[in-house]
């Protein structure tokens, strides 16, 4: 194992950055284009997020209906906490992927967090993230600094860790310890010491998801260098709403406000880099159509993905709309999902790591039937 073929990643807690082109020929001769996955984890309810225009909503959910939403097209209404994304959405680069999902009808979090990590169908058969393999697939591999590796991001090669415990540069018997592991030391050198000279703020963990935007500020610096990384991970929590869910207020508009506020200091912060950007959101599931007696959803199935950044196509909803009514309901409680979100997450790869589809598809997920969506989705 040779360090010139890795790259930088550091991490914050819930944020982790991959892919400088410091060390890798590949990314090297590539234009950068940067991919932000951010986990939405406990079952984001996307027709809380993107509402559909229909009279069912009103019957099924009339105490947690979204009120005061903001119309996206005349079947879709989005959640008005979600104002960058409709600012984006206003300037053409912000989407929507609704009525999809992961392959899972479970409704356990431990097994569909683990599916929307892995991309597999059976919870705990694979020990490597679609993510990560993508990065196989492309080239694309790295050091991390961070405690423990995020699922997602672990390929078949394998991701080096070094997590030091202290804020310091490794002392010289450290340095010749690590080194003595790697044929190239002096890169290895190089590298650490990049890494451990960034701001103390790379190592900081967040203490709530609500200072999740403070780390996106890191995320921007970073990705905006010419020279840095090029997929950031963000792990936000708290969708779980089984209770208190609220329509315009409540928890569930206090979350998708959450990532709201990443995807604002991202396009601040980044610049010019956000229009060679792509936001997406991953979710273990959705919610259930009715709401329950405590205000709130049960775990369902379908939901949606929200896209946004310069290489989102146009402001569209795209879906394969099945329905409200009863019968078109999965189980005849849940959003029906008609487009496996692998297809959504595989393009994403295919455009930000220019690769083809097929290829991508091989490698990452392992050949099964997924829908070409790259030109339909993004600029390539």
């Amino acid at each position: 194992m040779t360090l010139n073929r890795r790259e930088f990643i550091t991490a914050c807690g819930s944020l982790t950055l991959v892919g400088s082109p410091l060390f890798n020929a590949r990314a090297a001769g590539l234009s950068k284009r940067n991919l932000v996955i951010i986990m939405l984890r406990g079952g984001m309810d996307g027709l809380t997020a993107v509402q559909p225009r229909d009279k069912a909503m009103e019957r099924a959910r009339p105490d947690i209906l979204v009120e005061e939403a903001k119309k996206l097209t005349s079947d879709f209404n989005l959640h008005p906490r979600l104002e960058t994304f409709y600012e984006c959405w206003k300037e053409g680069t912000a989407s929507v992927f609704h009525a999809t999902s992961i392959p899972y009808t479970g409704r356990s979090h431990f097994d569909g967090q683990n599916l929307m990590e892995t991309g597999a169908h059976v919870a705990y058969s694979e020990k490597t993230g679609w993510l990560g393999r993508g990065m196989d697939a492309a080239e694309l591999q790295g050091l991390a600094v961070s405690l423990p590796m995020p699922l997602l991001l672990r390929g078949s090669e394998g991701l080096d860790n070094y997590f030091p415990t202290y804020m310091r540069l490794p002392l010289k018997k450290d340095m010749e310890r690590i080194n003595a592991s790697y044929s190239s030391g002096s890169d290895l050198d190089k590298t650490m010491k990049r890494i451990l000279h960034r701001p103390r703020s790379m190592m900081q963990r967040a203490t709530g998801d609500n200072e999740a935007h403070k780390l996106a500020n890191v995320a921007a610096e970073e990705l905006s260098r010419e020279d840095g990384p090029r997929i950031a991970v963000f792990d936000l929590d708290g969708f779980d709403t089984h209770a208190a869910q609220g329509g315009k207020d409540g928890e569930h508009g206090e979350q998708l406000n959450n990532y709201d506020r990443v995807l604002r200091v991202l396009k601040d912060r980044l610049g010019d880099e956000f229009d060679n950007t792509l936001v997406l959101t991953l979710t273990e599931f959705g919610r259930k159509f009715e709401q329950n007696g405590g205000y709130g959803t049960e775990h369902g199935y379908g939901t949606a993905i929200l896209m946004a950044g310069g290489l989102v196509k146009k402001a569209e909803v795209h879906a394969d709309w099945p329905g409200l009514k009863s019968k078109e309901l999965f189980e005849g409680q849940d959003l029906n999902a008609t487009v496996d979100a692998r297809s959504v997450y595989c393009a994403a790869m295919a455009a930000c790591f220019d690769v083809d589809f097929g290829y991508m598809k091989r490698h990452a997920f392992w050949d099964e039937p997924l829908t070409d969506v790259t030109e339909q989705l993004f600029k390539v």
